[in-house]
């Protein structure tokens, strides 16, 4: 009998599109502790006007935007406290895109990612219903009670906002089942991993995209104590058959090897290939790299509304690759693959300002996961070959690096 695994959607076009990121506002009503966003404000909000600048400088610059595809994606902030600006700035996109026989025109997908807390409002399901043909969005919520509100609690409070979230579940997911929910760890919050994917799953919510914080917030012993969450975890999916229906992308295939430095050199963040525009018409390689994501670094904005993209500016991300920007260690690494890296982060980090020096806070934590997944994998493939699953079966599941 055949046993069906579980796929991670990679998402649209498997990042072939073109994504273009408005940060139309830097409010939210949330405080996250872990956010990266340090300079969230209630003052710079986008303008229909400095949008449209940026909409139309973009349709119109054809041979540096000539993927066939785009994401036009909206992030705050919180988004949605800003509905009707996006809605305009939607409505601008379609109509030029139709104007300028753009070859984007029906290749375009709107996406968000969101809080979640005013989903149910009737302008954001009018939205919704208007768009819904080329329409993404995700709520973000990160796992249980405990855990999501041991970080995501309500700005000049302390009070979590789970209860609030929690409530727009079913109806987001009625609307996108195959939705995904995007969960942080960061040092607090190791012992609730196991019971926070569980628990997400009891949602309804299919896929579970988890990942620990890039910034240097890591403890002596943290690496161990998520190690043994994981391992939890992995018993429970597969002694249960979750492996079936659920995905968790702490778990995949393609980890924990060596990296060849002619064939694996590629960069691991999209920074210069992506556009970011602020309220100010400034235009970034990445949103991390708009003032208000950073800490101790200034800026570095590559171009704007009226001049344009500065190219020079955009090269030196475009030859970054992995050798560049990392230490001989992490290049001779065994277990260097799946190991990213924020490009703002590093830039962020590094002493002098260069893009190319990469930050390895993670580095433990990614050596306990990739034990983890050794454990996981192994499991599951004499569970498999225990239960009478044909061998053809485990050898796709085996070579096919989008299962679980």
């Amino acid at each position: 009998m055949e046993q069906e695994i579980k796929q991670i959607d990679r998402g649209w076009l498997e990042g072939a599109a073109k994504t273009i990121t408005f940060i139309v506002t830097k409010d939210c009503q949330l405080a996250c502790k872990y956010c990266y966003l340090v300079g969230k404000n209630e003052n710079e909000r986008m303008s229909i006007e400095t949008a449209k600048a940026a909409v139309d400088y973009i349709l119109d610059t054809r041979d540096f935007f000539n993927e066939e595809s785009v994401i036009w994606e909206f992030i705050g902030g919180e988004p949605f406290l800003e509905i009707d600006l996006i809605d305009n700035i939607c409505d601008y996109i379609k109509t030029q895109m139709f104007v300028k026989n753009h070859h984007w025109f029906n290749s375009y997908r709107f996406n968000f990612a969101t809080n979640g807390i005013n989903y149910n409002s009737s302008k954001v399901q009018n939205f919704i219903k208007k768009n819904w043909t080329h329409l993404s969005i995700g709520i973000t919520i990160d796992g249980t009670k405990i855990k999501h509100d041991l970080n995501r609690v309500y700005k000049n409070s302390e009070k979590g906002s789970y209860d609030d979230v929690v409530l727009n579940i079913p109806l987001w997911l009625n609307q996108f089942p195959t939705s995904g929910t995007k969960v942080t760890i960061s040092s607090p919050d190791i012992p609730y991993i196991k019971e926070s994917v569980l628990h997400l799953y009891s949602l309804g919510i299919h896929e579970v995209n988890i990942n620990v914080v890039y910034e240097d917030v890591w403890k002596e012993g943290d690496e161990l104590k998520f190690e043994e969450q994981l391992l939890l975890l992995a018993d429970e999916i597969i002694d249960n058959g979750f492996y079936k229906d659920y995905v968790c992308s702490f778990f995949s295939e393609t980890i924990g090897k060596p990296m060849d430095i002619n064939s694996d050199n590629r960069n691991w963040c999209g920074a210069g290939r992506m556009l970011s525009i602020d309220a100010a018409g400034n235009f970034y390689p990445c949103t991390r790299f708009a003032q208000y994501s950073l800490r101790s670094k200034s800026a570095r904005i590559i171009g704007n509304i009226k001049d344009g993209i500065d190219k020079n500016k955009v090269r030196p991300f475009i030859v970054l690759d992995r050798i560049v920007q990392s230490k001989q260690e992490c290049i001779e690494c065994n277990v260097a693959s799946g190991c990213g890296w924020c490009q703002g982060e590093n830039y962020d980090i590094s002493e002098t300002g260069t893009i190319s020096q990469r930050s390895t806070a993670i580095c433990k934590m990614h050596k306990a996961r990739v034990r983890a997944n050794n454990y996981y994998w192994n499991k599951l493939y004499r569970k498999l070959e225990i239960d009478g699953t044909p061998k053809d079966i485990i050898k796709r599941v085996k070579n096919n690096p989008s299962f679980c």
